[in-house]
């Protein structure tokens, strides 16, 4: 089932980086839902055309040496025209000493106002990264994940069709298991959707009859990598007799829509007899020669 933006307030914020809060205590409970940062040096010259009061604003030395050129009345009157009650919050960085307007306006319009010793430089680094990957929009997808010849492989299927087993022999032959059962799914940007697995399975795999296996007990630490982008959909089925299936190779996998992004797609009928892992090896590489139209080299396995 799909789902929409996280929920992420700068309570959390604050938490994750150990910001201190110097104002604006009751706006903590504010919801961020961008994970862009506004760095308002324009608007505070006076260009406010592209204002976008909903992202998080931060202050380095540059945003504090233009204010500071001003009087108090114009100071103020600048940062009212910026600071904005929908502003999430505002960061101060460097640890750098601010006007006391700041701190008036936000008290008055209920906007955390945090500072921390990071310059602007390693904040942007550190928080964009944190914003987009927890507001993310993300799915659950039943199924098994693994890194086949360096490619994200999502084995879906009914219960009991045989993913786990095809997946272990995978990981018998050096490919790597990234999750199994539950496939956690984030679109990263607008052409990404990447895999893990929930902690709590991290590294499990559940194969009936032998239960629940560590992959890096028994295959050891290599054999598992916690998150992979996904590139193509192996779906698993029982054979159907009156279904016409591909006997000749040309036929273009189908793509699936998860979060608004199309991945190929085929589907391998299951009956008695057949290697699973192996069939999927050989999709993997048959796709990448369909896509690389057969002038680069296949990819090796991982180990």
């Amino acid at each position: 089932m799909e789902r929409g933006l996280k929920l992420l307030t700068v309570n959390q914020l604050v938490e994750k980086f150990n910001f201190e809060v110097l104002a604006g205590h009751v706006g903590l409970d504010k919801e961020i839902t961008e994970y862009s940062l506004k760095r308002p040096s324009a608007e505070l010259a006076g260009y406010l055309e592209h204002l976008t009061p909903k992202r998080i604003q931060v202050y380095g030395r540059t945003e504090l040496g233009l204010i500071q050129q001003f009087d108090y009345s114009v100071r103020r009157s600048k940062l009212a025209q910026v600071m904005l009650a929908e502003v999430p919050c505002v960061i101060i960085t460097r640890g750098l000493t601010i006007p006391l307007e700041f701190i008036e306006l936000a008290s008055e319009r209920k906007i955390p106002l945090l500072t921390t010793p990071r310059s602007s430089t390693q904040l942007f680094y550190l928080l964009i990264r944190y914003l987009i990957n927890q507001l993310a929009p993300s799915t659950n997808v039943q199924g098994v994940l693994v890194d086949v010849y360096g490619a994200g492989i999502l084995i879906t299927g009914e219960r009991g069709i045989g993913k786990s087993e095809a997946a272990l022999e995978l990981i018998k032959s050096g490919h790597l298991l990234v999750a199994a059962d539950i496939v956690k799914i984030r679109r990263v940007d607008e052409e990404r959707l990447l895999g893990t697995a929930p902690k709590r399975i991290r590294h499990q795999l559940e194969v009936r009859g032998l239960g629940i296996l560590d992959v890096t007990t028994l295959f050891g630490a290599g054999s598992a990598r916690d998150e992979k982008v996904i590139n193509f959909i192996v779906h698993l089925e029982d054979w159907k007799q009156d279904k016409i299936y591909d006997r000749m190779g040309i036929d273009t996998p189908e793509t699936r829509q998860i979060l608004g992004i199309s991945v190929p797609e085929i589907t391998i009928p299951v009956r008695p007899g057949r290697n699973l892992a192996t069939l999927i090896e050989v999709a993997v590489i048959q796709n990448w020669n369909r896509n690389c139209k057969g002038q680069v080299t296949p990819p090796i396995r991982n180990r």
